[in-house]
């Protein structure tokens, strides 16, 4: 009889397992969004298709959402068609993650000719056909090639039809297809691994781990929510939206046995694409609860189960067949904070401000330039940059400057965006005064400025939000700054679109800061004087936020210049 001991063991084993399935994809993946900002997931299954673990690295919309996938490739393909060698494939938004920009890739994992258990993993591609990624599409069937839950390989065989038809489909080709296979590739080592611990162990099948997984998950997670009050709170935020503000509500219970999150009041379906299929929107919610009430419980099916969202069909969250979605993080990023609104009234002291919500991500469409000749060398390049404003401030200490929270996904190097296409990033740099003040201040956001090479011009796919509704503070806090976005000559530019830009011209952005906690006023003066010396803070806002006198602002600053310490 297997003892609990070696059951954690194999615990522990399995974790290692997806985590070397997710780093093997980061080595392998074409795609800069994979390779440098870690936008994945992967994890293992049971037979029943529920998830036993998940990698450290990858974002929780993709790892959460991936938790229900696995069940709709088990019904598509239909059990008595999945065989070894086989590995599936979707981008479908609704039985997915969300959009039709993330692959996800099922793999089958057998021991002596029995099914045990399935390895999944997703990635954000760069292209997927369409539009392009970006909001402006009217329906799903505009933002690209559809691929519904089938097979990529069957028995080891890979589908050349399939593959030719999405080569034709795409601008990229060569790095779709190369993501594609290194999504199958890490799939691949995940099942390798996962055979070496069960013939380390003498296990035949995966019935035993998997229950004690997922009954000691569930079990703990159960007892911190018993421990919560009962009570019902009512939160609410208002992003920018596209061209019309959207209203997120959310209405949360605490029960003995369970967490409701009810997004009913939520604003309806939006023209343009940024709508979040419900599966997004409870993949975030999910993880906004399990950070605040049980993160140390390892993620899976059974610590998942006891956090219950529902949300009524064709709101903004809730966004149904043929609803544009292309952009549904930028709705999805915002239901953590929705929640937290409401948390916040049955937990004080426990959740952050807000923050900067969604990825401060634009994409750069490149070709050469039409208004003369261009140089022999121009070329046509999608280029995506991922980048993050700051996170709210928490009860406890400061926010983080350029963080993304919830995402948790990095922003790209500049040298790794430039190696991409023939982009140039002129400027990228922390935004001084955009954290909100606060007794613990809100992380700042960036600026940055973009071009392009001499002989390209270019469209930028705008993603942003916060323009008219920067992140607010909490328990007294002052809101972070806003995203601001313009040419270098003054010309306006929209928050969300694609946006064409001349030749030698640049764009300018600054990413939105995060809301800080508790009254500005009650700020310790020596961190005051550390934000001051860092350039954090401008002299202006530590006099005019916090209340410092011209003798110390002056005091700190020569001190700066003389490169002395503040302290």
């Amino acid at each position: 009889m297997t003892t609990d001991v070696a059951y954690q063991v194999m615990w522990n084993r399995l974790i290692s397992v997806v985590e070397e399935q997710a780093q093997a994809l980061i080595r392998t993946a074409f795609s800069t969004s994979v390779r440098e900002a870690g936008d994945l997931s992967a994890g293992v299954y049971d037979e029943g298709g529920r998830m036993l673990a998940q990698a450290v690295t990858g974002t929780p919309g993709h790892v959460n959402a991936m938790a229900d996938a696995v069940a709709h490739f088990i019904r598509r393909i239909g059990r008595n068609d999945i065989h070894d060698g086989d590995v599936y494939i979707t981008n479908d938004p609704w039985e997915g993650t969300g959009h039709l920009h993330d692959i996800t890739m099922v793999t089958p994992s057998f021991r002596a000719g029995r099914l045990v258990g399935f390895f999944a993993c997703t990635a954000h591609v760069v292209d997927i056909g369409g539009r392009g990624f970006g909001a402006d599409a009217a329906s799903v069937y505009e933002e690209g090639i559809h691929i519904p839950i089938m097979k990529f390989a069957d028995r080891g065989e890979v589908d050349v039809t399939l593959v030719r038809m999405l080569r034709s489909n795409v601008r990229q080709p060569d790095q779709l297809i190369g993501d594609i296979h290194a999504l199958a590739a890490c799939n691949g080592i995940g099942d390798r691994r996962l055979a070496d611990m069960m013939d380390e162990f003498g296990l035949d099948d995966l019935s035993g781990i998997a229950r004690f997984i997922l009954e000691n998950s569930e079990r703990a997670t159960l007892e911190r929510i018993a421990a919560l009050p009962r009570a019902t709170a009512q939160g609410s935020m208002t992003i920018d939206g596209f061209d019309t503000p959207i209203t997120l509500a959310v209405r949360l219970t605490t029960a003995a046995d369970h967490i409701l999150c009810d997004f009913d009041g939520t604003s309806g379906i939006d023209p343009k694409g940024i709508n979040c299929p419900m599966v997004y929107a409870k993949a975030y919610a999910c993880y906004a609860l399990k950070c605040a009430i049980a993160p140390e419980i390892p993620n899976n099916a059974g610590s998942l189960a006891p956090f219950r969202v529902t949300a009524p069909r064709d709101t903004i969250v809730n966004a149904v067949h043929p609803a544009p979605v292309a952009l549904r993080h930028i709705v999805g990023h915002f239901v953590p904070d929705a929640v937290y609104d409401a948390l916040d009234r049955i937990l004080p002291d426990t959740v952050p401000a807000e923050g900067a919500g969604c990825l401060c991500n634009f994409q750069v469409s490149l070709r050469p330039r039409r208004d003369a000749p261009a140089p022999r060398g121009a070329v046509r390049a999608e280029v995506l940059a991922f980048n993050s404003g700051g996170s709210g401030a928490r009860p406890t200490c400061d926010g983080l400057n350029a963080t993304a929270f919830p995402s948790g996904v990095m922003t790209m190097p500049v040298e790794a965006t430039e190696h991409a296409g023939p982009v140039v990033i002129w400027r990228k740099e922390l935004r001084p005064d955009s954290g909100g003040a606060g007794r613990l201040r809100g992380g700042l956001g960036q600026f940055m400025e973009v071009g392009a090479r001499d002989g390209h011009e270019f469209d930028l796919q705008a993603m942003f939000d916060r323009v008219d509704h920067p992140a607010r503070g909490r328990q007294g806090g002052a809101a972070g700054a806003p995203t601001t976005i313009a040419r270098e000559d003054g010309a306006a530019m929209r928050g969300k679109g694609k946006q064409f830009v001349p030749h030698g011209r640049r764009v300018l952005m600054a990413f939105p800061g995060g809301g800080g906690y508790g009254p500005a006023r009650d700020r310790d003066p020596a961190l005051i004087r550390r934000d001051l010396a860092r350039g954090y803070i401008s002299a202006e806002a530590a006099a005019r936020d916090y209340g410092l006198d011209e003798e110390t602002i002056a005091g700190v600053l020569a001190r700066v210049r003389a490169g002395r310490s503040v302290d």
